[in-house]
C-alpha cells in the first residue's frame, strides 16, 4: 500500500528536517519573549535542553511535527535560536540523548502551543477530509501533502508518514468505488462500445483515437481544416 507512493528512502526523508529556507527561518524561529519565557534557565534547564526544547516548539509549528534527531535541524535555525537565548548553538549535539527528554519536551511544546496527538477523532476528521480531496484529485503526493496541510491547520501533531500514506490509499480507493457508485448507470451498452473503441488502433493514423486525443489531434485537425 505505501510503496506506490513513497519508496523507503523518500519516507525515511519525511521523518527528517528538510532544508529551510530564508523566509521560513525568519518566520518560525523567531523567539517571541513568551517562548523565551517558555524555555528560560529559571525552570532549572540547562544550555541544551533550552536550545533543544526551542527547536521543538519552533518546529512543531514549521512542519507540523518534530522529528526524532533534534539535533539534526539546519544549523541556520539552531544558530539563530542561541542567538536568541545567548547560548552555544554547539550544544545542541548532547541535546536529547534520553528518549524520555524528547518525548517529554514534545508534549510540553505541545502543551504550549495548543497541539496535540492525533487520536480516533481526529483520524477520522482527517480520512472524512481527505476522501473529499481524493474525489477531485488523485495524486497519491498531492492528497499527502494536502493531509499535513490539514493536520497543521487543526493543530494536530503529523503522526508518522506511512500512518498518512495509508489514510490517502484508503481514501483513494473509497473515492474510486464512490466515483464508479456515481457513474456506473451512465455507461450503456452502446456508450461502453464506443469508448472500447477508442482504443483499438486506427490503421489511418497509426494509433489509438484514445492517444491522438491526447496528443491534441483533434485540436490540430480542426485547426488544419479549411475554413468554409
Amino acid at each position: 500500500m505505501v510503496a506506490p507512493v513513497f519508496t523507503d528512502v523518500e519516507l525515511e526523508r519525511l521523518r527528517r528536517f528538510p532544508e529551510i529556507g530564508r523566509e521560513e527561518l525568519f518566520r518560525f524561529f523567531t523567539l517571541a519573549p513568551a517562548d523565551v519565557a517558555f524555555v528560560d534557565p529559571g525552570r532549572g534547564r540547562g544550555a541544551a535542553d533550552r536550545l533543544g526544547l526551542a527547536v521543538a516548539v519552533c518546529s512543531l509549528s514549521w512542519l507540523g511535527f518534530v522529528p526524532d534527531e533534534v539535533a539534526s535541524a539546519p544549523q541556520a535555525a539552531v544558530v539563530r535560536l542561541a542567538e536568541q537565548l545567548r547560548v552555544d548553538p554547539a550544544v545542541i549535539g548532547s541535546y536529547g540523548r534520553r528518549a524520555k527528554t524528547r518525548t517529554e519536551h514534545l508534549r510540553l511544546a505541545a502543551q504550549y502551543l495548543g497541539w496535540r496527538p492525533p487520536t480516533t477523532l481526529e483520524i477520522k476528521e482527517l480520512d472524512e477530509f481527505l476522501l473529499a480531496r481524493a474525489m477531485e484529485h488523485d495524486s497519491p503526493t498531492l492528497l499527502f501533502r494536502l493531509a499535513c496541510e490539514f493536520l497543521i491547520s487543526a493543530r494536530v501533531i503529523r503522526p508518522g508518514p506511512v500512518t498518512v500514506v495509508k489514510r490517502v490509499a484508503h481514501a483513494r480507493e473509497v473515492a474510486r468505488q464512490e466515483t464508479f457508485d456515481r457513474l456506473a448507470h451512465e455507461f450503456t451498452d452502446a456508450r461502453r462500445v464506443g469508448l472500447d473503441g477508442l482504443l483499438v488502433v486506427d490503421s489511418e493514423i497509426g494509433m489509438t483515437r484514445l492517444r491522438w486525443l491526447e496528443g491534441g489531434g483533434g485540436l490540430g485537425a480542426v485547426e488544419a481544416s479549411p475554413r468554409r
